[in-house]
């Protein structure tokens, strides 16, 4: 049976976060909570997919809208609970008719919320024949969870808060996960009469399954995996859940051939793709889509954000983003590549080097205490330390263009716009200005002046 419709509900300010944006926005390995739900549940197709909004709402909806256009926003009114979420987005999913399958409802808190998890909890759905399904789990410290209260054949009788717990259900281990799939009939019958007498005075969605045990029979499936629908609800939960789940990736890289010498300091997000024999090293946060080939080396304290490192290359203590990293390249120690740069093959940049929109030619090489900004580097040239291309006008960022075979010496600026051709030598602390034709030696010529006695006797 297809999902007629999925309710993801992103009301809430998360007040133990103690943030000044909502907590579905903060971020799960690089995606924000939301996004990552919206994911999930996208991937089942449902009819239509709706998010509730209310706190910072036009702030959540336009970001729900930047993840799928094609979503529905609905704006919760000051009625607060989930069940009031429900209400209000059924009202919008019924408004130009009645709806009829299946409905999902999910919490956007849980950053780990997989679709094989949902498709499995839809399927159990669909088969049972129940009126509403509840996604539960089992934990060894509950805290914080709703408890699934059964009866002696195993069904669901009802969901406690925590805070409306008594002592014996407050031992209960069997978790609510605030995920649902409800018939639509059932569910417009169950949120039609939800009440808010309860010690927090909010409309409980979950309270609305004891009416769906009048219409139909409610169950429960349990998550074969506690931790996809784990919630965060301060950091504290988001760090332990966010190190928990890097140690997995981690895990199935190494598992898949890569080596992580330690992956209590290696990060890695899940968009991430590493290849056979690469080694990453202690302190590297791989983030982003960055792709590492074979038999690369990468770390130790390195980050790379959407970067593509090619086989055989070594990235070493560096900062790399959105840059292309060529086969058997040579980057670092404590070089800082800002996005656009192109290096070829066997291609270095090294220590205190910093690039932006510079395209490098294979073999050539910038060794040490420079800056190549909206530059083109031809095959095999050699630039000294400290040079510089002076690429910003005040108003323009303008080009340089060094040729192949170049031997550039130390303490030299080239002033953009500029080309030097071929096979150029220039000396030391040279500063260029103007093209240099190929086959050539430039240099600048400086006049050296002493001055004797500068120091005073008393300084001496």
């Amino acid at each position: 049976m297809a999902l007629s419709a999925a309710i993801i509900l992103a009301a809430g300010e998360g007040t133990r976060m103690r943030s000044n944006k909502p907590k579905v926005l903060h971020t799960f390995a690089g995606k924000t909570f939301l996004n990552r739900v919206m994911d999930s549940v996208s991937a089942l197709n449902p009819g239509t997919l709706a998010v509730v909004v209310r706190f910072q709402g036009e702030r959540v909806a336009e970001t729900a809208r930047s993840y799928n256009e094609n979503v529905t926003i609905v704006n919760q009114d000051d009625k607060p609970g989930t069940g009031r979420a429900v209400q209000c987005a059924m009202d919008e999913l019924t408004a130009n008719g009645e709806l009829t399958g299946s409905v999902l409802i999910a919490a956007s808190d849980m950053p780990l919320l997989d679709s094989e998890t949902l498709g499995a909890l839809l399927d159990f759905h669909n088969k049972s024949g129940n009126g509403a399904t509840v996604l539960t789990t089992v934990l060894d410290d509950p805290t914080g969870y709703g408890r699934i209260i059964r009866d002696s054949e195993g069904n669901v009788l009802r969901i406690v808060e925590q805070k409306d717990a008594n002592s014996s259900e407050l031992a209960v281990h069997e978790v609510n996960t605030s995920v649902y799939v409800f018939d639509a009939a059932v569910l417009t019958k169950a949120i039609a009469g939800l009440k808010s007498d309860n010690a927090q005075g909010e409309f409980y969605l979950t309270d609305a399954l004891e009416t769906a045990k009048q219409e139909s029979a409610v169950g429960a499936f349990a998550a074969p995996d506690p931790l996809s629908v784990e919630g965060v609800n301060d950091r504290v939960q988001l760090a332990a859940l966010a190190k928990a789940h890097n140690i997995r990736v981690c895990e199935q890289w190494m598992r898949a051939g890569v080596d992580i010498l330690d992956p209590q300091t290696t990060w890695i997000e899940d968009d991430v793709q590493i290849g056979r024999d690469a080694v990453i090293l202690p302190g590297s946060f791989l983030q982003g889509h960055t792709v590492i080939g074979e038999n690369a080396v990468v770390g130790p304290y390195t980050t790379l954000i959407d970067a593509v490192v090619d086989d055989d290359a070594v990235v070493e203590r560096s900062r790399v983003q959105e840059s292309h990293i060529g086969r058997g390249a040579n980057i670092g120690p404590w070089t800082y590549l800002r996005p656009g740069n192109e290096f070829g093959e066997g291609a270095k940049a090294g220590a205190f080097v910093e690039m932006k929109k510079a395209h490098i030619g294979n073999g050539t090489k910038v060794p040490h205490l420079s800056y190549v900004g909206d530059a083109e580097l031809g095959d095999h040239t050699n630039i000294g330390g400290g040079t510089i291309t002076a690429n910003y006008d005040g108003v323009h960022k303008n080009r340089t263009k060094i040729g192949a075979g170049c031997h550039v010496g130390a303490g030299n600026l080239f002033v953009a716009p500029v080309e030097v051709g071929d096979n150029v030598t220039t000396g030391a602390g040279s500063v260029v200005r103007h093209e240099v034709p190929s086959d050539s030696m430039v240099y600048s010529e400086n006049t050296q002046h002493n001055v004797e006695g500068w120091k005073p006797a008393w300084e001496r």
